[in-house]
């Protein structure tokens, strides 16, 4: 790109400038021209995400196999240029961003097939750059379905981007994150070389099983790309149960709100589950314009189990219309599946008798239309508003909940002032992950301009129906600065963090011996240190 061109121009080093263009030349031959992007423009997309932009990568490559992810490493490394993976681009941590201006990006999306789909067996291997939303539909058409399938996120985010950040969403209620149910991976290291992990890297394996000898598998979940290459996956196969129900309440506090998730996820019975503090829930919930509602109501026809069910299902969210949540001021939201129809109205019953002390029941509109559509259209890279946006997380303990809330209303009340001044306003999702983790999760929301990274992910024509902010350099700033204040208390109070990327401080503050383990791996697996600098804070 022209801003890259002029960099290697004004370097000192002859040598080192023709090294770079001989890489650009080797990548072309080995991919074709047409899969090596330098132009300004696309390389500024592809190093920004939702957030921010990093360092524009000198070339995005597009490989088609794992041998192309090998040499490209290789070549890569070589030269002394960073590597940097990247999925679907739906994330904001910095983690695909580039933390150097010479830097490869490999987008991942030419690796999307599903290799080996083994019923027996029980295990579906794919590439990294299958999305969520394709696998899911192929197996839903075979009735099977992987343990956890997906970020509601999944029509743009990719197995690999998710393993590498381990994602939750769906099937995080029983089964916990995206990489606790991967089965084996195939990762290119720092210096070229392919690895399999589990039953996969033995002789005659086949990817069939994780627990074999220790663990090589959990190294590669939710390194970031910092430790390998993703190239395929083996998941685990379980079959898809018939019967999907939802259900809602409403709660007075936010007291009242997590002591009912506390209590329901202890009975590990939801498929994925989801809480609102007041802003979002008259944010997110309060939009819906005639298309939506529409996509909506089809969505939950088709999803129906016949006639008279989609019917019911259609009377009662027209019946609740938009006003069904008016007497709460948190809400929380489960879905259960089951074998048969009773099966699943007593998972449902169950969760209605241990949530009932602490809120009331109201329609399950909400979980009826996530259950229609689990991977929504990318609306919410903005605000129903058309406000930037941006979510911090923390995952706690139940027991610590209370003390962090604390702690974040002080430090909100003592940005009161310039928070209302620069007109910037917050909220809160909540999440349980299995039956012992509550996910907190802290949003900004700000007037501001648009990065292009928002323009190019949101549905085609939707960025011209919103306000239009501009740019608001201070807003983002304080945002900014916040976010990091937010991720220090959450270190307090002793958080754990999915999708570091470069932002979460992983390795600030940890214990100096576990610290250097992690540091004496990155030696091991990336000798140069070139993949994705920065990431886990390595």
């Amino acid at each position: 790109c022209r801003r890259q061109l002029a960099g290697l121009i004004m370097n000192a080093n002859p040598a080192m400038e023709s090294a770079r263009t001989a890489l650009l030349r080797q990548l072309q031959s080995l991919l074709g021209v047409e899969h090596v992007v330098t132009d300004p423009a696309e390389c500024e997309v592809y190093s920004t995400d939702i957030y921010r932009r990093g360092e524009t990568a000198m070339a995005v490559v597009r490989p088609g196999s794992s041998a192309d992810v090998a040499q490209i490493v290789q070549l890569s490394a070589a030269a002394g240029v960073a590597i940097v993976p990247r999925g679907g681009g739906a994330s904001y941590t910095d983690g695909y961003a580039p933390a150097e201006r010479e830097s490869i990006l490999i987008d991942t999306s030419r690796m999307n097939r599903i290799l080996e789909l083994n019923e027996r067996d029980g295990y579906v291997v794919v590439e990294v750059g299958v999305t969520w939303a394709t696998l899911n539909e192929a197996l839903a058409a075979k009735g099977l379905r992987t343990p956890f399938f997906g970020p509601f996120s999944g029509l743009a985010a990719t197995v690999g981007g998710s393993l590498s950040q381990n994602s939750v969403t769906w099937g995080t209620g029983v089964f916990g994150v995206s990489g606790e149910t991967t089965l084996c991976v195939e990762v290119v290291l720092g210096d070229g070389r392919l690895v399999r992990t589990g039953s996969w890297g033995a002789a005659n394996g086949v990817p069939f099983m994780r627990s074999y000898g220790p663990d090589l598998t959990g190294l590669f979940m939710g390194d970031c790309g910092a430790l390998g290459v993703k190239t395929a996956v083996a998941l685990r196969l379980m079959r898809r149960n018939a019967v999907v129900m939802g259900l809602s309440f409403g709660f007075p506090d936010f007291a009242s709100l997590a002591a009912g998730m506390e209590a329901a996820a202890k009975e590990g019975l939801n498929l994925t589950n989801f809480g609102l503090d007041p802003a979002l829930q008259q944010g997110q919930l309060g939009k819906a314009d005639r298309a939506t509602a529409i996509q909506s109501a089809l969505a939950v026809w088709k999803t129906s189990r016949g006639v008279m069910d989609g019917i019911r299902q259609l009377v009662k969210m027209a019946l609740a219309g938009r006003r069904f949540l008016d007497g709460a001021v948190f809400s929380a939201h489960w879905i259960v599946d089951g074998l048969d129809d009773a099966s699943c109205r007593a998972a449902v019953a169950r969760l209605r008798s241990v949530l009932q002390p602490y809120g009331a029941e109201v329609p399950a509109t909400v979980p009826t239309v996530a259950n229609a559509m689990p991977f929504m259209p990318l609306y919410n890279v903005r605000s129903p508003l058309g406000e930037r946006w941006v979510p911090i997380h923390g995952l706690l303990p139940f027991s610590r909940v209370d003390a962090f809330r604390a702690d974040l209303a002080r430090y909100y009340a003592e940005h009161e002032a310039e928070m209302k001044r620069l007109k910037i306003r917050y909220g809160a999702m909540f999440m349980t992950v299995a039956t012992n983790a509550f996910l907190y999760e802290p949003v900004f929301y700000w007037e501001d301009g648009y990065n292009v990274a928002q323009s190019r992910l949101m549905p085609e024509g939707y960025q011209a129906t919103l306000p239009q902010f501009p740019e608001n350099p201070e807003g983002r700033a304080l945002v900014d600065k916040m976010k990091h204040g937010i991720a220090d208390i959450f270190q307090r109070h002793g958080a754990a963090h999915l999708q570091i990327g470069k932002f979460y401080p992983y390795l600030r503050g940890r214990e100096p011996n576990n610290a250097a383990l992690i540091r004496n791996l990155k030696q091991l697996v990336d000798p140069q240190r070139r993949l994705n600098p920065g990431a886990l804070g390595l």
